[in-house]
């Protein structure tokens, strides 16, 4: 399933706040009235895009004891501000808790910390912004957040890692592709999620203006009609996905 931006996967403990995981209950409950789903991976709160979900116990087991195999493919699409200068690089750094809600990077080996590895390579860029596409080998608690913000490129909306701007009013990260190998057939599935239509308003607002010395985030002007008629100019190309394209849990 599309998990929409600001839905918890699970509430927060003490919490009966809607979350993702009791909607997908109750929609299993309708065809089994003992049915109930198993998280075998999360999204944060404010990141949007593809889920999915055990029906039973053996599914959920087999797919948390074995993930990082059989999630051969995971993908996520990134807003950041700037544009890296090289069109593709690596994400290998460690990643340690900074706090309750806050990761940061740390020397290699530190106690407690974590080795988070990934990809990118640059989609599209304009007005200041630049889209990257993710690939990631590990799903580390906030690791594209962290790992994108130490590149100098914050993702867009993320104020919690030195974000200035806030051009779709929501964090821009996005899971947009997962391929998975099925628990009990071995199937491969692929499930994708094109970008949410407010990663097009960063291409079309006015560009980005701050000054680096300013503390607070500079938040993007409303976004102007066009002319009666005007046909709009065509999305990015790395959102017109191609869905016949194939290739080999958490940000």
């Amino acid at each position: 399933m599309v998990k929409p931006v600001g839905l918890p996967v699970i509430a927060p403990e003490g919490s009966r706040g809607k979350n993702l995981l009791d909607l997908v209950s109750a929609h299993l409950r309708r065809r089994n009235s003992r049915g109930r789903a198993a998280v075998v991976h999360r999204l944060d709160r404010d990141t949007s895009g593809v889920m999915v979900f055990a029906t039973n116990g053996r599914a959920k087991k087999t797919l948390m004891d074995e993930w990082q195999d059989r999630a051969r493919d995971r993908r996520y699409l990134a807003l950041v501000e700037g544009e890296p200068g090289a069109a593709s690089g690596r994400l290998d750094s460690w990643l340690a808790p900074a706090g309750p809600s806050r990761m940061k990077i740390v020397p290699p080996g530190t106690q407690g910390a974590q080795h988070a590895l990934g990809s990118w390579t640059k989609s599209a860029k304009g007005r200041g912004y630049c889209l990257l596409e993710i690939s990631l080998k590990t799903g580390r608690k906030h690791q594209i957040r962290v790992q994108l913000a130490a590149l100098g490129h914050p993702v867009a909306g993320d104020h919690h890692y030195g974000a200035r701007s806030d051009p779709g009013g929501r964090l821009m990260l996005h899971a947009s592709l997962l391929e998975l190998v099925h628990p009990s057939t071995n199937e491969i599935l692929r499930f994708e999620a094109p970008a949410p239509p407010a990663f097009l308003t960063a291409f079309r607002a006015p560009p980005l203006t701050w000054s680096k010395e300013e503390p607070r985030p500079v938040e993007a002007p409303p976004r102007r009609a066009g002319r009666a008629g005007r046909k709009e100019g065509p999305a990015p190309r790395a959102l017109r996905r191609d869905r016949s394209r194939r290739s080999p849990p958490r940000s």
